[in-house]
């Protein structure tokens, strides 16, 4: 009975499978190390040239159905570990038509304990650079496309969901791009932090039973392999120890989701409506919202992608947990830390591209709506507060918030049309300065 069989009885069987990239991450190591105990003279030249050639098979996605260890095993990871050796060990033993062990030559100077942790900072890389860094890049690129293409859009501000002073489109627009530029920068970081890895540590990351050299043959063969410049991490127990660099990355996927979450729901709230709320934004949907009510549109990409937001929020909420587990030399929670980086990576790959592929293309700001909402907002009576001071400024809001025009108010302070046109231009008011300071008054009256 093979070790996978075996393990059925043991661990979990929700179904859940370990990710591709960590399959394709441990096959990899599996051919570096194959090479590099050929060239230390410790692997018999057939056996290891025939190990490296199934590992490789299994790298391009051969033999994933032979892959049957529950998400749920062992909190090393020995039981994908063991699973894979066995996957190459049969194959490599049918090429050869002669017996190669699993464990003495597939597994030779290495541990689950350097191997799993090693393959899930491989894997993790490549499920940011692959899902999460360019699609984070493309709605980079198309924030700061349309806050360009909005910039003289004018629409009232809103804080704590009252009205403020106006702001424009593209100005709202351009604060997610700096937002979205910033995330980037933190997963690229994060992402070197995890390119440090303990392969060649063995058992407790002091590297018994593996060639003094081992490590270093190993890691160039694996460079070339991944194309990727993974690195001996300092300290080899660190990174067998400690999950911290990744936790850090899911703590940049959460920053992401959040940030997600914060422009998907200012969205849904300009397109409330479109008669009895905001309704300053149209969206062209053509699905249908509602099955009991024609005609109804909803918000229905957003609502998807703040779904995924929130689910990778929890993830990283989980991942915490994760992190803490074990004790001294070894981490207990590799393949199920894995697992969600990989959900993670998944969530976001389709919540970024739907947002700049999809939402943000069909967004069409009712310009009309807008200008007439920033007009009506009472609090463009601050602009007067220079003039006048806070207190008098606070009894002209209460009389514009009952429903007179800020023309009205602006004459009761003894303002001509054109200085009171001058003051209120909404063009003006978007951008930094004292309106009142720039407008020459040929009769300043004190307001009483």
């Amino acid at each position: 009975m093979s070790y996978e069989e075996e393990a059925e009885k043991y661990y979990l069987k929700t179904g859940l499978k370990v990710p591709n990239s960590l399959i394709k991450a441990i096959s990899l190591i599996k051919a570096s190390a194959a090479l590099a105990n050929k060239e230390l003279n410790l692997l018999d030249k057939e056996i290891a040239d025939a190990i490296v050639k199934v590992s490789l098979m299994i790298s391009e996605g051969k033999f994933y159905d032979e892959v049957i260890v529950d998400v749920f095993q062992t909190g090393s990871g020995t039981g994908i570990n063991m699973n894979i050796n066995d996957i190459i060990a049969r194959h490599a033993s049918e090429i050869l038509n002669k017996k190669v062990h699993p464990n003495d030559h597939v597994n030779m100077s290495q541990s689950s304990n350097d191997v799993i942790p090693s393959a899930i900072r491989i894997a993790s890389y490549i499920e940011a650079n692959d899902k999460v860094l360019p699609y984070l890049n493309n709605l980079i690129k198309k924030l700061e496309e349309l806050s360009e293409k909005y910039k003289n859009i004018i629409k009232p501000g809103r804080t704590h969901l009252r009205d403020a002073l106006p702001v424009t489109f593209g100005q709202e627009l351009y604060a997610y791009y700096d937002e979205f530029y910033n995330d980037y920068n933190n997963l690229k970081y994060a992402m070197d932090q995890i390119l440090y890895i303990p392969l060649g540590g063995t058992a407790v990351g002091t590297g018994i039973n593996s060639h003094e050299k081992f490590k270093d043959i190993a890691l160039k063969h694996l460079r070339e392999f991944l194309n990727i410049d993974v690195k001996s991490s300092n300290s080899l127990m660190r990174t067998m120890r400690l999950l911290s660099d990744l936790l850090l990355l899911s703590s940049v996927y959460r920053k992401i989701a959040i940030d997600l979450w914060k422009i998907g729901n200012d969205l849904r709230l300009m397109f409330s409506g479109p008669n009895t709320a905001i309704g300053e934004i149209d969206m062209d949907i053509s699905l249908a919202g509602s099955s009991i009510m024609p005609g109804k549109i909803n918000p229905i990409t957003v609502e998807a992608i703040m779904q995924a937001s929130s689910e990778v929020i929890g993830l990283d909420n989980a991942n915490s947990y994760i992190s803490l587990l074990g004790e001294f030399e070894l981490n207990m929670g590799n393949p199920s830390l894995i697992y969600n980086i990989s959900l993670q990576s998944l969530l976001l790959k389709e919540s970024l591209m739907k947002l700049s592929d999809v939402v943000l293309p069909s967004i069409k700001p009712l310009e009309d709506r807008m200008k007439q909402l920033a007009l009506s907002s009472p609090s463009l009576i601050t602009v007067f507060s220079p003039l006048i001071g806070y207190d008098n400024a606070k009894k002209l809001y209460e009389r514009i918030r009952k429903g007179e025009k800020l023309e009205d108010v602006a004459k009761s302070l003894g303002l001509d049309q054109e200085t009171i046109n001058k003051i209120t231009d909404l063009n003006i008011l978007v951008k930094p300065g004292i309106p009142v300071l720039k407008v020459k008054k040929d009769d300043e009256k004190e307001y009483k």
